[in-house]
């Protein structure tokens, strides 16, 4: 029983971590990638569909980014949502068949603010690790009757460590997401 609390935990806080270096990746770095289009959202006849579903994403050079629509009549609302796109600041064109993003030089006032919006995403991640550990734990603590304190306390220890190596995971993915923004 308590190796399955322990169990759930770590698949829980592993996709957190997941979570976190999808959400750094969305943070642009002066460069175009198309992992910073991941979790846009077209709304594509009344249902917002992921950008990925609607178009083929091309990057041809180091701050252009060619967006393809499968289907042409989406071409002005991957446009739009582009556009819209927060902490992007982006020049957005099309010509008819694609989509051309370009990302203008990082200022470094920008990379600062940059940088600070990882720190906060980074935050999140660390405080829904903790807040998965504290279920955890009162799971742990809901079994002390079944099976005894001294066992609960072993698995109260390696939901310790299991989470320091979690937070650590985000603190290394942020730290290279930092250097990122910060380099020249």
């Amino acid at each position: 029983m308590i190796a399955d609390v322990i169990s759930d935990a770590s698949q829980r806080m592993s996709k957190t971590v997941e979570a976190a270096k999808d959400d750094f990746g969305t943070v642009s770095a002066g460069r175009a990638n198309p992992a910073l289009f991941l979790k846009l959202l077209v709304d594509y006849y009344g249902s917002p569909t992921p950008l990925a579903q609607l178009a083929g994403l091309q990057n041809p050079e180091a701050r252009v980014l060619l967006v393809t629509p499968y289907d042409k009549s989406a071409l002005k609302e991957i446009e739009k949502a582009i556009v819209n796109m927060p902490n992007l600041s982006a020049n957005v064109g099309n010509d008819g068949d694609i989509v051309r993003v370009t990302l203008p030089e990082l200022t470094e006032e920008r990379r600062k603010e940059f940088v600070k919006l990882v720190r906060s995403k980074g935050e999140d991640a660390k405080v829904a690790i903790r807040n998965i550990r504290r279920k955890a734990k009162d799971d742990l603590d809901a079994l002390k009757s079944e099976v005894g304190d001294d066992d609960v306390a072993r698995g109260e220890k390696e939901l310790e460590s299991l989470t320091r190596a979690n937070v650590d995971a985000v603190d290394d993915a942020l730290k290279r997401k930092e250097a990122e923004l910060l380099e020249v």
